[in-house]
């Protein structure tokens, strides 16, 4: 899938060529909610992941995961928290393991910059065909943006595009 560009502000009309949209949420995505919301831009990325969840369960996106996902996740030391977004695991219609290829590919996305987490979650998204890599990490969001097998988008772009909030 060609990466959504944004142009004067909207995205490319693309949507109409795909009949379900993979996404791949990493950790600090699904973890927003618990986030400090009395601030706007946490609690509109809270609002449009938790949409962006209810496309899933509504079978309008299809959610990849990812064994790195899981292992993450299990650090978590909120249980409450861990527990929430294992339950995700049922509704993925993939998860991703981590083979010598994703390695390899998470190293080359090493060298870009990103740590062995947000390496490893890129590699599984492209692994696992996701159309686009939804994180709230402004820092991964900036890297993958030099990468062109990968799209990645905050909750709010994801849904936009999602939603064709842009097209005219």
């Amino acid at each position: 899938m060609p990466r959504p560009a944004a142009v004067d502000g909207a995205y490319p009309v693309r949507l109409r060529e795909i009949q379900t949209v993979r996404l791949y949420l990493d950790l600090c995505c699904f973890n927003r909610p618990y986030d400090d919301q009395s601030q706007t831009r946490i609690r509109l990325e809270t609002q449009a992941k938790l949409v962006l969840q209810d496309r899933v369960r509504e079978g309008a996106c299809d959610l990849v995961r990812s064994a790195t996902l899981d292992f993450e996740n299990a650090k978590n030391p909120f249980a409450a928290r861990r527990h929430a977004t294992g339950k995700w695991r049922a509704l993925a219609v993939e998860c991703v393991t981590i083979d010598q290829s994703v390695i390899a590919r998470a190293r080359e996305a090493m060298d870009l910059g990103l740590g062995e987490y947000d390496a490893l979650h890129v590699a599984a998204a492209i692994a696992g065909r996701a159309d686009m890599l939804v994180t709230t990490d402004d820092k991964l969001l900036r890297r993958v943006r030099a990468m062109p097998d990968l799209t990645a988008l905050p909750p709010g772009g994801a849904l936009a595009y999602l939603e064709r909030w842009y097209e005219n």
